[in-house]
């Protein structure tokens, strides 16, 4: 399977593009069912910075970039990236797009390495809000009105 959602810093196409990944289509997505959280410890920062995660909230819902990659290669590229198996977890969820539902790869924090009370930096938040196009417009609103760390 070649498709895989980005709800954090993948979402900006131009960390996609320096990670040196082969990308066919971006497509708006929808994850139903969770909610975005910034409760992953951000390994390669100061303490109290956060990364993006998701989790299940009845009520929620995660939007961000479903991708079609050129090939499955291109996930192992992302394991690299992302620190999986260690650090994430990668899932196949339904993520609605215009179209239908597509079956993708999903990033979930392990939860060895989540934390509460965390913040991202506003630099980390800055690559969420790259994916302005394919997001609506209240979500994008609420990603932009988020706290982050004071660096």
């Amino acid at each position: 399977m070649n498709w895989y959602f980005a709800y954090g810093s993948n979402m900006n196409p131009a960390r996609m593009q320096a990670r040196g990944l082969a990308v066919l289509e971006a497509l708006p997505g929808r994850l139903p069912g969770y909610g975005l959280c910034f409760n992953k410890r951000a390994m390669d920062r100061a303490p109290g910075r956060a990364y993006a995660n998701i989790q299940h909230a009845r009520e929620g819902l995660v939007e961000g970039v479903l991708y079609r990659l050129e090939s499955a290669r291109e996930m192992t590229k992302l394991d690299h990236f992302e620190g999986t198996p260690i650090y994430y977890s990668r899932e196949c969820l339904p993520v609605r797009t215009a179209h239908g539902v597509q079956a993708a790869w999903v990033y979930i924090a392990n939860p060895a390495f989540r934390e509460e009370g965390l913040l991202p930096s506003q630099d980390y938040l800055a690559h969420l809000l790259a994916g302005r196009g394919l997001l609506s417009e209240a979500y994008y609103s609420a990603l932009a009105a988020l706290p982050f760390h004071p660096d």
